[in-house]
């Protein structure tokens, strides 16, 4: 998405049961009424020694600008949260999961008070030494990519470096397994 008109995509609203409502928002626009929820997804990519690929947000991101975090967004309105992960994880990353299965899938909810209620589609998939030699970040949502272990993984997030570690914690181990 080279252009600025081109980031601005609707987003489905869902309700507490994950079922679409019909109606849409704005990217940007997480002023959601009680009972909505938008709806985002992720992807843990594990490498063959049991390492994961992690991103970093680019600093003019709205929030959490410079944190790491497991590389994904959100899902378009018309597209489920799996075709979501492959596109997203084709335009940050440059990895192309083509026609791979994931591994495994959790899906976390998170109400809040403060009209930004929301789920996440967490996807596992295995990475190979050719995938990981061709990530190219997209530049304007990512600064930096890095592949660490989950030792490496829980210091970034002692330091407070990492994005909704607590939120993501138990999926990543689960996947790295």
């Amino acid at each position: 998405s080279s252009s600025a008109a081109s980031d601005v995509y609707k987003r489905q609203i869902y309700d507490a049961d994950k079922k679409p409502t019909g109606e849409t928002i704005d990217r940007y626009n997480f002023s959601l009424k009680p009972g909505q929820f938008h709806l985002a997804a992720i992807a843990v990519l594990i490498t063959e020694d049991k390492k994961i690929l992690i991103t970093r947000r680019s600093m003019n991101k709205r929030w959490a600008a410079g944190l790491w975090e497991i590389p994904g967004g959100g899902v378009k309105a018309g597209e489920n949260s799996e075709a979501a992960i492959y596109r997203e994880i084709l335009e940050e990353t440059n990895i192309d999961l083509g026609d791979r299965k994931y591994e495994d899938f959790y899906t976390h909810k998170r109400e809040s008070k403060e009209s930004n209620s929301y789920f996440v589609d967490m996807y596992c998939f295995k990475i190979s030494k050719k995938d990981i030699l061709g990530v190219k970040v997209q530049e304007e949502e990512i600064l930096e990519s890095k592949i660490v272990s989950i030792s490496e993984l829980e210091d970034i997030a002692k330091r407070g470096e990492f994005l909704h570690f607590d939120n993501v914690k138990n999926f990543l181990y689960r996947c790295v397994g």
